[in-house]
């Protein structure tokens, strides 16, 4: 698990950079409707129950337009939220307030959207040994963001990229000739890296088991060929951790942990996102007193 951590400022500061470009373009021609001296507070309201995530980018979104906006948040990322919550309360220039405002609730709503369903499964599995995982089905461009979120909602990461794990699938095995042959050449190129071999069938396990995994993926396992991997598994000199992924329901989950497997991998909490409610509403505003 890679912690509670903000991915890199660089990465958080361009994705927000390249939302306000796609929305913002050559200026916001509403806001501009709206005298310069303006001031106005503002409140962001959580509608519906959810855990909230994605404070830094909602701040670096105001921030990169006015550095001087001030804002209060009432919650922590993480922190589970009721309805009706105010979440924060900003204070600054209406203008860079109302042109931020859909961009800086998109990152928000979707990040807590993510957040929450993840503690939904999480939760689900609450008492047992087994971890749920993200996997690499995100959102183009905001795969930090969304892994952050998973961290948020109490998950576990998968590998963020192909850079930094081996996971041998059905067509690196028929490339490479075989599960063997391709875990060998793992160690080879990527020594020290974990490398996990997706096994489709009970055989490619124990192939899987004999050439040395750090973890074998059940793709698609019905509960009883899980078990069996596990006691497969168990049995071995050199077990290694066990994964679940395919078609696993909110329905079926904690059934499937409790058949023994360490993790549970769950391309929904990533692809299939619902937003979190959210609203900014300005509630007061007033001008500047003219210099000198």
């Amino acid at each position: 698990m890679h912690g509670r951590v903000e991915p890199p400022a660089a990465v958080l500061k361009e994705q927000v950079a390249r939302a306000l470009r796609e929305d913002v373009g050559s200026g916001d021609i509403t806001a501009d409707l709206i005298p310069a001296a303006v001031r106005a507070h503002a409140r962001v309201v959580c509608r519906e129950t959810a855990v909230l995530c994605g404070s830094p980018w909602f701040d670096e979104t105001f921030h990169q337009l006015d550095p001087l906006i001030d804002i209060r948040w009432h919650f922590h990322d993480g922190e589970r939220i009721a309805a009706d919550s105010v979440l924060c309360e900003l204070e600054g220039a209406a203008r860079p307030l109302l042109t931020g405002e859909r961009t800086a609730l998109n990152f928000l709503q979707l990040l807590s959207g993510t957040a929450t369903t993840t503690q939904r499964y999480v939760t689900l599995l609450s008492g047992t040994a087994c971890r749920i995982l993200d996997t690499r089905k995100t959102v183009p461009g905001l795969r930090s963001a969304q892994k952050y979120a998973v961290r948020c909602g109490g998950g576990t990461n998968h590998r963020l990229g192909l850079y930094d794990m081996v996971l041998i699938k059905e067509n690196h095995i028929a490339a490479a000739g075989s599960i063997d042959a391709a875990v060998t050449a793992a160690r080879r190129q990527a020594p020290g890296v974990r490398v996990e071999v997706e096994a489709e069938t009970l055989e490619q396990v124990s192939e899987a088991l004999a050439a040395g995994a750090d973890i074998i993926l059940l793709d698609d396992f019905p509960l009883e060929q899980i078990r069996t991997a596990v006691a497969m598994n168990r049995a071995h000199e050199h077990p290694a951790k066990l994964e679940c992924s395919g078609g696993i329901t909110l329905e079926t989950l904690r059934t499937i942990a409790e058949a023994g497997v360490d993790y549970i991998s769950v391309g929904a909490l990533t692809k299939h996102v619902t937003a979190i409610d959210l609203s900014m509403r300005i509630d007061s505003m007033r001008i500047d007193a003219a210099p000198g």
